[in-house]
């Protein structure tokens, strides 16, 4: 594509009102090769010539040194920059040179281990075809997984399953285990707060069964460029990492784009609304053949651009209608993985995805990405803009502005982006309220002793919740160990991702109660209540009903103009202060909270306008749940000063707490 033909041709559109703030012209990068310090398996010369591969990048290169060296690394550069062999070569030379290794890969999803397998069957099909590869999910039958624990070389799985089903039946994996020479942990930047939290626990519980089996097996982490990859990957394993940071791949040249929705009203900032704005991004990429995902922060969201879009389309050009869809959780596995493979062949031209879209399924080479709205961190939206770009291929990339401080900050002062570094990816393996969930998941595959301080570097910490859960019953002591006292399997109970593991069916009544999709517990409230418009596909549903007994949400097709969105009112209670600072001008304190939040009514929104319509109230039952926060207390003067100023207390306290999180 010619970025800038295109943004040419944007520019003349009669919607154009100097939306474009601000072009970053990146240039292309030229590739950097290097040489092993000594040849590879001709099995694996020959894989990869047939795969078009001369020569190595020098991060790969470098990579593989490293692993025969017997050394963990962790691999931090760009998107498309060919991480997957850093981690294939060191695993396939080391089946080639002992054929009873093993290898365990972790993704952070399903659907990316599933991809990674297809593409490794590829790369293995001629020449190396005894390689015994699989992926470990929920979806793999009983029989499948039998057969994968006795002759597997290499396991695709994801953290999930690793804590689920694995460790907890170690045993039947003692083979397995005792032969692990790699673990791959790929995506690695995504493991970040709570999540990156858990699974590093989950990593510390297999590292204690490894040591039981006597294994010592290398760590190999792939990351997206972050500001610490070194520091990230040991807090993640355990483990001290050689870190290589110099990417030698090649980049075709991209030009990044800020669009700024036009003013509304120049007095309280109002914008055009940025769905709009991407839409008519999205549509006229698509109008163009020019390939492209457009990503969205909510479900919702990524479901208006496409219903918008097709819209749009119909009037101008309905063929283009069947070339678009959108992607995001929620929708059954068989319809991503239709739209993943949809994409990747060509046969769409745009798909409008949540964040689902941002890790390395391979979905072919595009040309442009949009951003509606700043993902949050500049990692995040270097990833999701480093999805477009093939090879030397010149490539776009656009961020339209919300109408929020953040976004408009960074539309107003666009170098506070391009000349930022990537942020930290930070997580807390010694968080006391997740060592709690996972002390007594680590007891049930082996009792806990004294050595376990090292699996978890905090000795006082461990033995104070030991202690604790001594005393709740749920550990029992024996000599100098500890042991579940519980007749139950407690990693069930521990969701990595979410509070709860419970979902919502979403159900067609009008077609025999089809499954359409899922939702989860936490957040069905917010997209199923009684009279929500559920959309899925572009398509509009009423939900007649919303059963919290069976978990089911009973929707029919509808032909409205209009979506809905939620009311709700949160509210913090403060239960214990741990920690406090003394600033100038105010205390600042950390401590447990409890936060409950109730849905109390929804709005109907106009398509297109947002013009709301009407609005309901809804009575649901309230959600609870306990965390951790950061609080301040601002002194009483300083507020009333804000008012004798006619300022705005409560909205300069909600700026304060965007610039806190930003």
């Amino acid at each position: 594509m010619d970025p800038r033909r295109f943004l040419y041709d944007l520019r003349s559109l009669p919607a154009y009102r100097d939306q474009i703030v601000h072009v970053e012209h990146i240039p292309a990068r030229q590739a950097r090769y290097a040489e092993p310090e000594k040849p590879l398996h001709s099995a694996l010369q020959w894989a990869l010539k047939r795969q078009g591969i001369a020569r190595l990048y020098s991060h790969q290169a470098q990579a593989l040194d490293l692993a025969r060296a017997g050394s963990n690394l962790v691999v931090s550069t760009g998107t498309a920059s060919g991480k997957t062999l850093c981690y294939h070569l060191p695993v396939l030379e080391e089946i080639l040179q002992n054929p009873r290794a093993k290898a365990l890969y972790l993704y952070p999803t399903k659907a990316l281990a599933q991809d990674q397998l297809r593409s490794l069957r590829e790369f293995t099909a001629q020449d190396l075809p005894f390689i015994k590869a699989g992926t470990y999910d929920r979806d793999t039958t009983q029989q499948e997984r039998a057969q994968l624990r006795r002759t597997a070389q290499i396991i695709l799985t994801n953290p999930d399953m690793l804590h689920l089903g694995i460790l907890p039946n170690h045993s039947s994996w003692a083979r397995f285990f005792a032969n692990l020479r790699y673990v791959v942990v790929d995506e690695a930047h995504y493991y970040s707060g709570i999540l990156g939290s858990q699974v590093a626990n989950v990593l510390r519980r297999l590292n204690r069964i490894l040591d039981f089996y006597r294994a010592r097996p290398q760590y190999i982490c792939c990351s997206a460029t972050i500001d610490n990859p070194q520091e990230h990957a040991e807090r993640l394993t355990g483990k001290g990492c050689q870190v290589i940071s110099e990417d030698g791949s090649p980049r075709g040249p991209k030009d990044f784009v800020f669009w700024n929705p036009g003013l509304l009203d120049s007095k309280t900032g109002t914008r055009r609304s940025a769905n709009s704005e991407a839409t008519l991004l999205f549509t006229e990429l698509v109008k163009q053949g020019i390939r492209n995902v457009t990503f969205a922060k909510t479900r919702k969201v990524a479901e208006l651009i496409l219903l918008y879009s097709r819209e749009a389309l119909l009037k101008t050009d309905p063929e283009l209608t069947g070339k678009i869809k959108s992607y995001r959780a929620g929708y059954r596995a068989e319809e991503r993985r239709q739209i993943e493979r949809e994409l990747f062949q060509g046969h769409l031209l745009g798909v409008a995805s949540t964040t689902a879209l941002e890790l390395g399924v391979d979905i072919g080479g595009l040309d442009a990405t949009v951003l509606t709205g700043y993902p949050g961190s500049v990692a995040s939206a270097w990833q999701q803009a480093g999805r477009s770009g093939r090879g030397l291929e010149p490539s776009l990339s656009i961020l339209v502005g919300l109408d929020g401080p953040l976004d408009q900050y960074l539309m107003r002062h666009p170098q506070e982006f391009f000349g930022k570094p990537h942020e930290h990816a930070l997580i807390d393996p010694n968080n006391e309220n997740i060592l709690r969930k996972h002390l007594p998941c680590a007891a049930y595959e082996l009792p806990l002793s004294g050595a376990d301080a090292a699996v978890w570097s905090d000795r006082e910490a461990l033995g104070s919740i030991i202690q604790g859960l001594g005393r709740q019953g749920i550990l029992r002591p024996s000599g100098e160990r500890w042991f579940y006292a519980q007749d139950d399997y407690p990693a069930q109970e521990v969701n990595l991702r979410t509070a709860t593991s419970r979902e919502y069916d979403i159900v067609d009544v009008s077609r025999g109660r089809e499954l359409l999709g899922t939702v989860n517990a936490e957040t069905a409230f917010f997209f199923v209540h009684p009279g929500a418009i559920y959309l899925h596909q572009g398509e509009t549903y009423l939900v007649q009903e919303l059963d919290l007994r069976t978990q089911t949400a009973s929707v029919v097709p509808v032909d409205v103009n209009y979506y809905t969105q939620t009311k709700d009112l949160t509210d913090v209670r403060i239960v214990q202060a741990l920690k406090e600072r003394r600033l100038p001008r105010a205390t600042a304190y950390w401590g447990q909270v409890q936060v409950t939040t109730q849905i109390v009514g929804f709005k109907r929104k106009q398509q297109f306008t947002e013009t709301v319509l009407s609005e309901e109230p809804l009575d649901l039952p309230p959600q609870t749940f306990d965390t951790r926060a950061l609080w301040f207390d601002v002194p009483v003067e300083a507020l009333a000063g804000l008012a004798v100023r006619s300022q705005d207390p409560a909205g300069g306290l909600h700026a304060l707490e965007h610039a806190a999180i930003a």
